[in-house]
């Protein structure tokens, strides 16, 4: 596949392109500030800034996917809404999958995510309100999405390559918790790549 991975630089997109190199797949690596070398002969670097439509639809021009991994600096939260309708737009009906957050999955004791402190503690209501209008704008938009929502914790760790996957409410271990590592929700946004699956918004974790 060719695969566009927008926000390379990030925790997720970066794993994202390393995992969809891995398998064999052809990448185009989006950043928005001045890009790397490319790491390797089947990732295409380039500069893209998602909230310029014409630019990123070339861009995203001939690739079978997209990866939309960007994340609002701090205080701009309220940027997302538009990011993601800017990115579905220049996507212009080809594949985008949304990495989100986990504000709007559903918590097993019922309610949101967002309003179940064991999830989403006090400092991360802004951005978990911030996801949860990224789903509404993608739910209002015509294109071709999926969202997918990480557990509370993500966090960089070790690739087992070994996850649950779950629909709109929030996965937790034996322990409670409700975590990945960043490698292994690569694995499951590459999974979901090459083998779709039916829901538009789904959660994955251990």
């Amino acid at each position: 596949m060719k695969i566009a991975v927008v926000g390379a630089s990030g925790m997720t997109g970066s794993r994202v392109v390393a995992e969809a190199v891995s398998r064999g797949h052809h990448v185009t690596a989006v950043f928005r500030r001045t890009p790397p070398e490319s790491p390797h002969p089947d990732v295409d670097v380039v500069r893209g800034d998602v909230t310029d439509v014409g630019h990123m639809s070339t861009v995203l021009g001939g690739v079978d996917a997209v990866v939309g991994a960007t994340r609002p600096e701090p205080g701009a939260e309220d940027t997302v809404a538009g990011t993601v309708t800017a990115l579905l737009d220049a996507a212009a009906g080809t594949r985008v999958l949304v990495v989100g957050g986990a504000g709007p999955l559903r918590s097993p004791s019922g309610g949101l995510a967002i309003d179940d402190p064991a999830f989403v503690p006090p400092e991360w209501r802004t951005i978990a309100s911030a996801s949860t209008r990224q789903l509404e704008a993608c739910e209002a938009h015509a294109g071709d999405w999926v969202y997918l929502s990480p557990p509370a914790m993500l966090e960089p760790g070790v690739r087992t390559g070994a996850y649950r996957r779950g629909t709109t409410t929030i996965l937790t271990a034996a322990d409670g918790t409700s975590r990945i590592s960043a490698e292994d929700l690569a694995v499951a946004i590459v999974d979901e790549l090459e083998n779709p699956g039916r829901e538009r918004h789904f959660t994955v974790g251990y």
